[in-house]
């Protein structure tokens, strides 16, 4: 009878939490602290409902890569008994029907038992089924006195809570859609890319921090950062909290413009201006009026277009090739570039006056290696991305190659580990056709090269002596092994570090930015 009654106290919480103005974090966090007073269990999740996928929306007591998976309700029997059912189900603790959270629980001393106890009740809003809440302990009767009759109370409740959250969430996201088709098919390509910045790390943390502060202003960024560390999300989230997210963001690569066409590209031509100019055409200034210009690698831009650039930036106007007429372009400039622009600014490639122009709010992305807590979770997204792409079941990460991929170097950064995971899952699912097994990508299945030789003294040649290998640590020897790579692939190029770097697979700066960490001082050709 105690239960009951505190059981009805925290429901009454959560019923007057429904009429409350809470943002969407704090209702959940309110939900979930209900929850657990509620029941006795060592992890609980909040899922919602998105076709057959439950997509996790808040957690307790879960491992971080649990809150990124999706949860297909045919791939997860029990997930799909309590959805079809309109009863709480509790299950009993010898149940042979695999556990969705297995091995996803926190406690890192009991990270590799198997849940044991497990209850669910979907929830509802009117007759839909709008989501499922379970609750998961790894003593086998720890659930056993929970009232089954308040948790169905606590499911519809809940049911509601979420319904009104997703409904405020879909009304602060909805906004009127103008302009021409093209504008159309470039918002949903932009929603459908689905990218976000992923990780809990300190310099994570400040990074979003930033990106916040900057959003809400009108002021120009420059997005600094080695190839592969998500320069372009980082412009599309200040784009997306900023006051033009409901108009478009441009995105031109610099990189990829050739300076006979440059100008076009930006500024637009008129009819006639050159061979080729068959009609008017708008340049990526006017199309991008009231909303965003994302310039990616601007380091790159010609020299020849520069002082135009700096002409639109200072007059708001831009001029198409072949018109003298200004035209109006109110744009948000957002600027990225993996160059040091400082020396390229010293060797006169870019524009001092250009540079300030685009820096009045520097971001730098950290690379990965500075924040490699965040490794397991975007390992666990990409995962799952890999197995949603190839129609696997449940894939999973051994501990032996999770910690390979946080000691790895990562010098191709995010965009790196995303291609080594989708390599690897490949490589574990050769000759499964079908949701069947659990997949195990071990190291075996990721090619992160062989045990690397540590470092040391580097010789006149950057070997080092056998007798070195048992006396330093993991990390070490990963910097020897790129030590010798790197002199293996100079020597073998005749000193051509550009030759060099496309044998390693890198952007030539960062191969010069790795050696210069390694120490190593090489004449270049």
């Amino acid at each position: 009878m105690e239960q009951r009654e505190s059981g009805l106290a925290v429901l009454m919480e959560i019923a007057r939490d429904l009429t409350a103005s809470l943002a969407a974090d704090d209702r959940y966090a309110r939900l979930l602290d209900a929850v657990t007073r509620m029941i006795p269990c060592d992890a609980v999740c909040l899922l919602r409902l998105e076709g057959d996928d439950l997509v996790p929306v808040a957690g307790r007591g879960l491992a971080p890569e649990a809150l990124v998976r999706r949860f297909n309700r045919r791939e997860h029997p029990r997930l799909d008994i309590i959805l079809s059912s309109a009863e709480p189900v509790l299950f009993p603790h010898d149940s042979r029907l695999p556990d969705p959270f297995d091995h996803l629980l926190s406690m890192d001393h009991e990270a590799t038992l198997s849940v044991h106890a497990c209850l669910g009740c979907r929830l509802t809003e009117g007759a839909h089924v709008v989501g499922a809440l379970t609750a998961d302990a790894l003593q086998p009767q720890a659930l056993d006195g929970v009232d089954l009759h308040t948790l169905s109370m606590l499911g519809a409740l809940a049911g509601a809570a979420m319904r009104t959250t997703s409904l405020i969430e879909a009304l602060k996201r909805t906004a009127e859609r103008r302009g021409e088709v093209a504008r159309e098919l470039y918002l949903s390509a932009g929603r459908a890319s689905g990218g976000q910045i992923l990780g809990g790390s300190a310099v994570v943390r400040r990074l979003l921090d930033e990106i916040r502060t900057v959003a809400v202003s009108h002021l120009p960024v420059l997005i600094t950062g080695e190839t592969g560390v998500g320069k372009e999300l980082v412009a599309r989230q200040i784009h997306d909290l900023s006051t033009r997210h409901e108009e478009t963001m441009i995105h031109v690569n610099c990189a990829a413009l050739p300076e006979s066409v440059a100008e076009s590209e930006l500024f637009g031509h008129v009819k006639g201006a050159f061979t080729g100019a068959v009609r008017d055409r708008a340049g990526k200034f006017e199309i991008a009026h009231g909303g965003t210009l994302f310039l990616d690698e601007v380091g790159e831009l010609p020299l020849s277009l520069q002082p135009k650039l700096l002409r639109a930036i200072q007059q708001g106007d831009v001029q198409r090739v072949g018109s003298d007429r200004p035209i109006r372009a109110d744009v948000r400039l957002i600027a990225a570039t993996n160059r040091d622009l400082s020396a390229a600014m010293e060797t006169g490639r870019f524009r001092a006056d250009l540079y300030h122009r685009l820096a009045v709010y520097p971001i730098h992305v950290p690379p990965l290696r500075d924040r490699r807590e965040d490794i397991p979770m975007l390992a666990a997204h990409f995962l799952d991305a890999s197995r949603q792409r190839l129609g696997l079941g449940p894939v999973r990460l051994a501990e032996n190659a999770r910690q390979r991929l946080i000691a790895a170097e990562w010098p191709g950064n995010v965009r790196e580990l995303e291609n080594v995971i989708s390599r690897g899952v490949l490589r574990a699912a050769r000759g499964e056709t079908g949701r069947g097994r659990t997949i195990l990508v071990g190291v075996e299945h990721l090619d992160l090269g062989d045990t690397p030789p540590p470092a040391g003294a580097d010789s006149p040649s950057g070997e080092n002596t056998q007798a070195d290998i048992s006396q330093l640590a993991l990390a070490d020897r990963v910097d020897a092994f790129r030590r010798r790579a790197i002199l293996d692939a100079v020597g073998r190029h005749g000193g051509n570090w550009a030759a060099a770097a496309r044998e390693l697979g890198l952007h030539r700066s960062n191969l010069h930015q790795l050696a210069s960490r390694l120490g190593l001082r090489l004449r270049q050709k």
